[in-house]
């Protein structure tokens, strides 16, 4: 191609990008990041405020709470509360017939940490600085998101412009996005799930190895990564340019990312003297059952559907395995694309499917991208938009609020 072609072609992508931003293009792209996450979030705020005035009295906030509060005691913050305030118990807590009961144990330190780092240079206390750090890592994962979507993703974005923004948008607003500014870890999660897949595709293989360990330290989803390293690797020795020093890097990131995936269980054994401690904790929030791969799932779909569950069941996996495989997901990159199937299949093996999981979800952000990525309809991003919304008001009033004396967990 000539100089004068290839000058024209650039302009040509300029203009075509021009044409499907969705804001103003005069602005920075992490400004236009920013500013779409900030309206999300004052959104989901507003729901949040309504519906706190019509929420009862409970086991965490009086009635009617303020927004802090709503956003900081509810769920499973309390009990990322507790460990702010106290710390993990020594001893694993069991009841009367010996079976363990419900404790801190369940749930992973880095976030309750950095809150109560944040309280001893400024003292504002949980409420204030739990959602505000959520908040604060919501605002650094979209702005990497939106650096992994457009330079590991490229191939996708020159066929649909504006695809990094839009991926931005859907994460924004997906129903259970309100988590992004509560006093949960799905925002830090996300943040170093996108840093890790960021890091990864740069090679940048130490720092992803820094990532997936705190990741490793936040929630249960470090083991997908392991999957994605050797996916990376696999790639790269099919292109021909994984060289023997790199070789020796990712094996070291490959062992940190197993390391990381079972890190925590580790410690709380560590700490409690209790072999599988962390899985004896985790039946404890299923009612004593045993923590088995998919089984739950096959159960589940039986209570729900009779006979019909299972088939039900294999057809939504089909569907599923069909985003997966779609060609935008492929041409989301490698680390992306690993990521979506690593993940979701780990859900599949690990967890016992209920309402958590639609924030389970919010985690396979690349899917949002092959949901907006295969076209380039403006109307198609809005109608999802508006869904999503929607999906927010369902989400916080039917699991966020707690009508006593119990409720489906959000």
């Amino acid at each position: 191609m000539t100089s004068a072609g290839a000058a024209r072609r650039v302009t040509a992508v300029r203009t075509v990008h021009r044409r499907h931003a969705l804001l103003p293009t005069s602005w920075p792209w992490w400004v236009q990041a920013l500013a779409v996450y900030g309206l999300a979030r004052a959104v989901s705020a507003v729901v949040l405020l309504v519906v706190a005035r019509t929420q009862a009295a409970n086991p965490w906030t009086d009635p009617a709470p303020s927004y802090v509060a709503y956003a900081g005691r509810m769920w499973d913050g309390s009990w990322y509360r507790e460990i702010f305030e106290t710390g993990y118990p020594d001893v694993l807590p069991v009841g009367p017939d010996g079976a363990v009961l419900q404790n801190p144990w369940a749930f992973f330190p880095l976030f309750p940490t950095l809150v109560r780092w944040l309280d001893a240079l400024t003292g504002a206390g949980w409420d204030v600085l739990a959602p505000t750090l959520a908040l604060v890592c919501g605002a650094g994962a979209v702005v990497v998101v939106h650096r992994l979507v457009a330079t590991a993703g490229a191939a996708a974005v020159e066929r649909r412009p504006g695809l990094p923004l839009a991926t931005v948008l859907v994460v924004s607003v997906f129903p259970s996005s309100p988590v992004l500014q509560v006093a949960y870890t799905e925002s830090l999660a996300l943040l170093l799930v996108a840093g890790s897949l960021l890091l990864l595709a740069r090679r940048r293989y130490g720092w992803a190895a820094l990532a997936i360990v705190l990741l490793g330290l936040t929630r249960a989803v470090a083991l997908p990564m392991a999957a994605v390293v050797l996916w990376h690797a696999l790639q790269r020795r099919r292109r021909g340019d994984l060289r023997a020093p790199d070789v020796a890097r990712l094996a070291g990131l490959l062992v940190s990312a197993l390391g990381s995936g079972v890190l925590w269980p580790w410690v709380c054994g560590l700490v409690t003297g209790v072999p599988g401690a962390y899985f004896r904790t985790q039946e404890a929030w299923r009612g004593g059952a045993d923590v088995v791969p998919v089984v739950p799932w096959v159960d589940v779909s039986r209570w729900l559907f009779d006979d019909a569950g299972p088939w039900l069941l294999a057809l939504l996996l089909v569907l599923v395995a069909a985003l997966v495989l779609h060609p935008v997901a492929a041409r989301l990159g490698p680390e992306m694309h690993a990521w979506s199937g690593a993940y979701l299949a780990y859900l599949v093996a690990t967890v016992q499917p209920g309402t958590s999981l639609v924030r389970f979800l919010l985690l396979a952000f690349p899917l949002g991208a092959v949901t907006v990525g295969w076209t380039r309809s403006r109307a198609w991003l809005a109608g999802v938009a508006l869904v999503c919304v929607a999906g927010q008001a369902w989400w916080v009033w039917e699991l966020w609020r707690l009508v006593p004396p119990s409720g489906w967990p959000p």
